[in-house]
């Protein structure tokens, strides 16, 4: 993938590396620098097309690409997300391989690594909200008759839950307009710009408040604003960012598939930066993503499969629990003296990213870097200690821990819920104010 500029864009800087320093003393001293990040921009290229709860800035990952990695490197996200790795990857002239099997995440990771031409992606805008525009003006009862018959009766439900009557028309008008662009291209572009206007931070055309922090809550005296008003502005932010890209020489490529079992041939990756969920779903993406996936045709009862495949799931039957390293079983069984239940759900989690970091493992050649960016937990106010336990049971299936650094959040960009003027705190809240960046070496053999 070529990026073609149209306005000169200035890419933030990193402090360059140390001269002359191996690679194993140059990944000490990155997981030493400050990543913290407040004030910088976040918001530039396609980094800004959607919103998503707790991706890392792109400076992060954009650091470890410059430090450790040459142009024609391939860099892996095995959990790719918003796909900020992959697309730092290509900015830089790298190979980006990002991985994930969260239907809204893989529409957003293709967008925002694809050529989209401008002129063609502005003139199918145009022209999806003017037909609905029409749709709606002339063919209101039509477009009800049909809203009925396309869904199922669980996902109907679920969509006069959440949308008024006229917010469904609205959007049901858009998404058939949307699906019926021929270029797939063109088409995923615009389907992340009408996402995006379910999905927000604030305001929304639902009746979901702290949506984009996936815990919506129902109000009903909320006004939402018109579909049809918010797809146009959308549009026209998104175009903005085609035409903010840097020069690149890049790549980068998205493949639908399990970060535990990726399918990918051994030793492929010179570097790997990903940030894992967190354990029992306490940031729960399906929950959020299933208000703007449905119109796009996935029932809930779809939905709700694949939400139990994440990693970090709360069911535990049929589950096999692999043994854990001491620290983490220590852990394991403090949660469990209080709460079986929730120390199964642990316990599941761990087991799962032991698998993933055997993946990791064996996807990233020898004597190069592994970055895991996770942030910890409270399960019945025990600390699950996320970063010690996974840098305990990385060490197990063949890594080096080099360090673990800290990396504190900025609360009014985080895209999770921050209240003010209040003395009640949510968990989610509480563990939210910094995260962890494990740095992990695979030493040649």
């Amino acid at each position: 993938m070529t990026y073609q500029t149209k306005l000169p864009f200035p890419m933030p800087q990193i402090n360059a590396p140390p001269p002359n320093a191996g690679y194993r003393e140059r990944l000490a001293e990155a997981l030493r620098q400050n990543f913290d990040f407040h004030g910088h921009n976040t918001a530039y290229a396609s980094h800004n097309f959607h919103s998503f709860p707790a991706k890392f800035p792109p400076q992060l990952p954009q650091l470890f690409i410059e430090w450790l990695t040459s142009p024609g490197d391939v860099v892996l996200d095995p959990m790719s997300g918003s796909g900020t790795t992959i697309l730092e990857a290509s900015l830089a002239g790298r190979f980006g391989i990002g991985v994930d099997i969260d239907p809204l995440a893989l529409r957003l990771g293709k967008t925002k690594i694809s050529i989209v031409d401008f002129e063609l992606a502005a003139q199918s805008g145009t022209r999806v909200w003017q037909h609905a525009e029409h749709h709606l003006r002339h063919n209101a009862i039509t477009i009800t008759s049909e809203i009925n018959n396309y869904f199922d009766e669980e996902t109907k439900k679920f969509i006069d839950y959440w949308f008024l009557p006229a917010t469904q028309r609205e959007l049901f008008a858009l998404a058939m307009e949307i699906a019926r662009e021929p270029d797939q291209t063109i088409r995923n572009f615009l389907e992340l710009a009408f996402s995006a206007i379910i999905i927000t931070k604030s305001g929304g055309v639902s009746l979901a408040r702290d949506l984009a922090h996936t815990r919506p809550h129902r109000v009903t005296d909320k006004n939402p604003r018109s579909a049809l008003e918010q797809f146009q502005k959308r549009l026209k932010k998104n175009l903005r960012g085609l035409t903010q890209f840097p020069p690149s020489t890049g790549y980068a490529n998205l493949l639908a598939s399990n970060a535990q079992i990726t399918g990918l041939r051994n030793n492929i990756a010179e570097l790997i930066v990903t940030s894992p969920p967190y354990a029992a779903n306490a940031i729960d993406y399906m929950r959020a993503h299933k208000f703007s996936l449905v119109w796009f045709g996935y029932p809930i009862k779809t939905l709700a499969q694949i939400r139990r495949k994440y990693i970090g799931g709360e069911a535990t039957n049929g589950i096999t629990f692999l043994p854990m390293p001491p620290h983490a079983n220590t852990v394991i069984t403090n949660i469990a003296q209080l709460d079986t239940k929730k120390a199964k759900v642990l316990h599941r989690y761990y087991t799962e990213m032991t698998l993933s970091l055997k993946e990791m493992y064996r996807l990233l050649k020898p004597g190069k870097a592994a970055l895991v960016v996770v942030g910890t937990s409270t399960m019945r106010g025990i600390d699950t200690e996320t970063h010690t336990c996974l840098g305990e049971i990385a060490q197990t299936v063949g890594f080096d821990l080099i360090d673990i650094a800290i990396r504190h959040l900025d609360r009014d960009k985080r895209m999770m819920p921050a209240r003010r003027n209040t003395t009640i705190s949510s968990q989610i809240e509480e563990r939210m104010y910094q995260e962890y960046i494990i740095g992990l070496y695979k030493t040649p053999h």
